[in-house]
């Protein structure tokens, strides 16, 4: 039995067809030729409305959160390539901040260049911890990582808090996680990032664009910001496949739209469905919304996989106990996926 995907956020509906296209038209000779970025780079820098420079495509996003980790990481005094293949460590750095609930791969890019980590709790009701985390932070902090929209909240950084963070922190990376902007309606990338040369923001095209299997990400900075990445990104990074569909998706305004209005619409109806039955949710920026269901969640998330459909249990995540989250994009798949919930609930208390 085929499963219905909603535990991860992708968007079930698939990629823009002129993404299927862009693939088909590829030939024996162009992938067996290394890939040029010069075209779908400047289509990314239009897409972000940024100057030539400011935009380096990576392998997915999580690419991405590693190189940021590797650079603050190098900036700390923690090095790579020693002869028995471990990470060398020439004193023990300051930990990188995580505000919590996060994305796990924060933990695990710093995890894998030996960069030590501090988790930042929530506030009640998931208020941004602003004040905690400025506390925290000291000269020698090497990095921040930060998200806007919140996953799996999807809740919004406060106004003016990134910037506040920034000035704060002027020695160190601040890693804005942007993954859900298209949906949000809002981001840093502007001429904030001229003023704050150590604002990274982190873009992907695996959301709205539908390509999560493609592996398309990209870091957003200032030229000079980016510079030392650079130094250290493999040499075609990006395949030419995945950079082929990305410049071609670009080009499809109308169907990153849609995705967005078909999530915006989804969002409202499960809103509806949690208000009517009394379970707490929170009003989502992302194409998912928090729910919180009751412990044991375990129950649940079996239940919904044993009638088809996939959730994600958030119950182990700071703040989020008893809390599952679900994909909010096409709406026939989120009826779907509400009428299943409604059978499992029901069972439960049976």
């Amino acid at each position: 039995m085929s499963q219905l995907r909603l535990h991860l956020n992708e968007h079930t509906g698939g990629c823009s067809p002129a993404v299927l296209a862009a693939i088909r038209s590829l030939t024996r000779e162009d992938l067996a030729c290394y890939p040029d970025y010069d075209e779908v780079t400047r289509a990314c820098e239009g897409w972000f409305g940024v100057p030539r420079g400011w935009v380096q495509l990576t392998n997915g996003l999580d690419e991405g959160l590693k190189l940021v980790a590797e650079l603050a990481a190098r900036r700390s005094g923690v090095s790579h390539g020693s002869d028995t293949g471990q990470t060398r460590v020439r004193h023990v750095p300051d930990p990188a901040l995580i505000v919590e609930p996060a994305f796990e791969m924060y933990a695990a890019s710093a995890d894998a260049i030996g960069l030590p980590h501090r988790h930042i709790p929530p506030e009640p009701n998931f208020r941004f911890p602003l004040e905690a985390l400025l506390a925290a932070i000291s000269p020698a902090t090497p990095l921040i990582f930060l998200t806007d929209p919140n996953n799996p909240t999807g809740l919004a950084i406060p106004p003016g808090a990134v910037e506040r963070i920034a000035i704060a922190a002027p020695a160190t990376l601040v890693f804005l996680d942007e993954a859900y902007a298209e949906y949000s309606g809002r981001t840093f990338i502007g001429p904030a990032l001229e003023r704050h040369r150590n604002l990274i923001v982190g873009r992907t095209f695996a959301k709205a664009f539908g390509m999560a299997g493609l592996r398309a990400g990209a870091l957003v900075a200032h030229p000079d910001t980016l510079a030392p990445i650079r130094r250290h990104i493999p040499p075609f990074n990006v395949n030419v496949v995945a950079a082929r569909a990305l410049q071609a998706a670009l080009d499809d305004r109308a169907y990153v739209a849609a995705s967005v209005a078909a999530a915006a619409e989804s969002r409202e109806m499960v809103y509806s469905w949690c208000r009517q039955r009394g379970i707490p949710h929170w009003p989502s920026e992302g194409n998912f919304v928090l729910m919180r269901v009751g412990d044991p969640t375990e129950p649940v998330v079996r239940g919904m996989a044993g009638r088809g459909i996939l959730v994600r249990d958030r119950t182990t995540a700071p703040g989020c106990g008893g809390c599952i989250r679900i994909t909010a994009g096409i709406v026939d798949h989120t009826r779907a996926c509400l009428a299943a919930l409604e059978d499992v609930l029901a069972s439960r208390t049976n």
